[in-house]
């Protein structure tokens, strides 16, 4: 029997503070997987569902993008997955009695974690224009409100937002259908997280996603962990990193915390991890203060010229630019790279030595890289240290962005952008359409646009755009100030909270549960972050029978939308007609209901890692040069960056604790080096406010439990949707206009205890 939801917020005010855990995983790992499965779904329904996770004949955890291996274990998941399955297949119910109890004021009062317990939508409900509660509203109400609200609006007003959950057969429904309404203001969670990461590709590769796969993560002789923290955001690439470190791998751990899952991993597999010490994994840690990597990749660039371990026959056939680059990284300032890094040159020429000395090495990153300020020239200098030593194109060998959601890279490839991609023009004159070609709007620019009063109507796929978007306040008014939100959702979320004028809730189905259409039981497929596609099918029953699918719902509206000139009907009825289109104008997608029925799915071309043939200007690899550059930090001034909790998944809040740093029932709290707590004369475990410090003035996180912690001198850490309060709209990353919730300049001014 699972247990019911909390009626009342749990009382965080006080954490309670440990030591840091140096190891992750393990029997630990186990036994909160398990237990938090047990507390939503009960035993039969946790076993059951549990081992269908990532099989060949179940579905896809929406808990990352991790590939999964060809030999797939029989509990092919990790401790967060498990949680992840548990909150979307629990039994937990919020039914129209729930919303009649609950105003949308007392909603808005309540915390993140708290909405999240309450369980699965069941049933569409609308706020009504003055309304203080949700109520109960047909589908058939629901898309002719919608539409007419839409038909009323040109189609610039209207924003089409989507979560990285999303299917390939829903996104790509879903980009025609904003396409063919005539706007191209699809902004995604892909911008506020690994925008960077494509932006610098695209402009040195030719191809905005990474040139591995899970086999060169097993054979890499050097693997690079840059501003990522697996343990927590993707435990099972622990065990590729295992397996490589068993072949012999050195690996290299570069971030201003001492991450768990880096140190030493139990995995859960072996009697060893279960019952013994583990692996360890980091060989080297170079605890970089934040921002610094622009500055260390530089450095080993540099390093790597003066020794002369340069692919000289890969740099002269493959390569453009060398001569630039040569000449820009002649001379390391050592003085200025040590301030930004704040690490010794003994340190980084250490680093560059294994670089050299490597055949096989693959840099892997995260948001940690990809939310600064100069997050595009940092990935550029990681590409420019790589085609120096010839490492793309090379088994165990390359460029690894880790992505998160579980199909954000298959959103992207779908056509959800706010550029049209280069085969939406052929897609329209298929299909008898005109597709616009002016661009649209990014997340950033879709807020500025809701707050300016250029956007009235805002629809989210997934997701939860108030809590993942920054500068908060902002994003929370410009959501209210829209004439129609709709959020498609499995769960209540903060975004729920500030409705529009009028707004919409339409509750879908989640990747365990069956998805039965007019033609039969369907799946769907998605793409992880080595652009492996395979397919996903639930097996549950749905939490409801009103539930539909994306795909049912993004045709239903799109028919009522734009009437009958396209057959949305079949293609709701019928997922392979959806697959057929998609292989006839998305590349690479030859042949894919075939390919993607077999064990494991298909790859999908890389032109850099498969030919060695880039899709640039000049039809080779570009090396870049990039000024050296760090965040100016004030005396008495920290640089602050957001994280999650080893309870969390992006705005999902599992629970209260992240174990792994050694905290429990509480998430107000900011981690900082205890001689700059010294320094600022605040006592560990006394109370702060957060204020952040901008051209535009200061913003303020309040009552926040100081802990003294072992992170970079200079650096402290909180987590996030907390500390998106900090982050102005306009505080976006150059290129990429991604927000900058890395490098958040704060002071901390001590207040009375809550």
């Amino acid at each position: 029997m699972a247990k019911k939801p909390p009626i009342s917020d749990p009382d965080e005010r006080h954490p309670r503070v440990g030591a840091p855990l140096s190891s992750a995983a393990g029997v630990g790992g186990v036994t909160h997987g398990l237990t938090a499965g047990l507390a939503e779904m009960g035993v039969r329904r946790t076993a059951l569902t549990l081992l269908k996770v990532n099989q060949t004949d179940g579905f896809d955890c929406p808990g990352c993008a991790w590939p999964e291996p060809r030999k797939r274990a029989h509990a092919e998941f990790c401790e967060n997955g498990a949680k992840a399955v548990a909150e979307e297949a629990t039994l937990r119910r919020v039914t129209p009695e729930f919303f009649a109890e609950h105003s949308i004021a007392d909603l808005a009062g309540r915390t993140d974690y708290w909405l999240g317990q309450q369980g699965r939508l069941t049933t569409p409900m609308i706020r009504r224009p003055g309304g203080t509660h949700y109520e109960p509203i047909s589908w058939a109400d629901a898309f002719a409100l919608t539409a007419s609200k839409l038909r009323e609006r040109a189609p610039n007003e209207a924003l089409f937002y989507t979560s990285g959950r999303t299917s390939n057969e829903a996104a790509f429904l879903y980009q025609l259908f904003a396409r063919a309404y005539g706007t191209n203001n699809l902004p995604d969670c892909s911008n506020m997280c690994h925008e960077s990461s494509g932006t610098a590709l695209t402009n040195t590769i030719g191809i905005g996603k990474g040139s591995v796969t899970l086999d060169d993560i097993h054979a890499a002789k050097l693997l690079v962990i840059v501003g990522q923290n697996p343990g927590t955001n993707h435990p099972r690439m622990l065990t590729a990193l295992e397996k490589a470190k068993r072949s012999g791998a050195k690996i290299i751990a570069v971030n201003p915390l001492p991450e768990a899952g880096l140190l030493r991993f139990k995995n859960p597999q072996r009697v060893r991890g279960l019952l013994g010490s583990g692996t360890p994994l980091a060989d080297r840690f170079l605890q970089i203060r934040l921002g610094g990597d622009l500055a260390l990749f530089q450095a080993i660039g540099s390093l790597l010229l003066k020794e002369a371990a340069i692919d000289q026959p890969f740099v002269d056939a493959y390569t453009a630019g060398f001569e630039a680059y040569e000449q820009a990284r002649r001379h390391v300032d050592w003085r200025a790279t040590e301030q930004a890094t704040g690490l010794t040159r003994a340190e980084i020429e250490a680093a560059a030595r294994d670089f050299a000395e490597s055949d096989a090495t693959i840099v892997c990153w995260a948001m940690g890289l990809t939310q600064g300020r100069d997050a595009v020239a940092t990935i550029r200098e990681i590409v420019n240290v790589q085609l120096v030593r010839g490492m793309i194109g090379r088994p165990g060998a390359g460029l690894c962005p880790v992505r998160g959601h579980s199909n954000v890279q298959g959103d992207r490839t779908m056509g959800i952008w706010h550029e049209p991609p280069s085969w939406v023009p052929a897609l329209g004159d298929a299909l008898g359409l005109t597709m616009p070609v002016e661009r649209g709007f990014d997340t950033v620019e879709a807020i500025r646009a809701m707050r300016d009063g250029a956007a009235k109507v805002f629809f989210a796929l997934g997701g939860n755009f108030a809590a993942a978007s920054p500068d908060t306040a902002v994003t929370e008014a410009a959501l209210a100030s829209c004439e129609l939100t709709v959020h498609v959702s499995t769960k209540l979320n903060r975004s729920h909270t500030v409705p529009g004028t009028m707004s919409l809730i339409l509750p879908c189905l989640g990747r365990t549960e069956r998805d039965e259409q007019a033609g039969g039981d369907q799946f769907v497929t998605v793409e992880d972050s080595m652009s492996c596609v395979h397919s996903s099918q639930g097996r549950l029953e749905p939490a409801g029978p009103e539930l539909r699918s994306e795909v049912a719902i993004i045709c239903d509206l799109a028919a009522e939308v734009l009437g009958d000139a396209l057959p949305w009907p079949e293609w709701k009825t019928d997922y392979r007609q959806i697959r057929t289109l998609i292989e006839r104008h998305v590349p690479g997608f030859d042949d894919f209901e075939t390919r993607v029925a077999e064990p494991g799915g298909f790859t999908l071309p890389h032109p850099p890692r498969d030919e060695r043939r880039f899709a640039t200007a000049s039809g080779k690899a570009q090396f870049t040069v990039s000024e050296l550059a760090s965040i100016d930090v004030p005396e008495g001034r920290l640089l602050l960056q957001s994280v999650r909790s080893h309870d969390q998944y992006n705005t999902t809040i599992y629970g209260l604790d992240d174990r792994y740093r050694g905290i429990k029932q509480g998430r107000r709290v900011v981690f900082v080096h205890p001689e700059d707590l010294a320094a600022l004369g605040i006592a560990d475990a006394s109370y702060v406010d957060i204020i952040s410090e901008w051209p535009d003035g200061e913003r303020l996180a309040p009552q926040f439990r100081v802990v003294a912690y072992p992170t970079a001198r200079g650096c402290a850490a909180t987590y996030f949707p907390e500390a998106n309060v900090l982050v102005p709209l306009d505080a976006t990353a150059k290129e990429s206009n991604t927000p900058t919730s890395k490098q958040i300049v704060v002071r901390l001014r001590p207040c009375d205890q809550p």
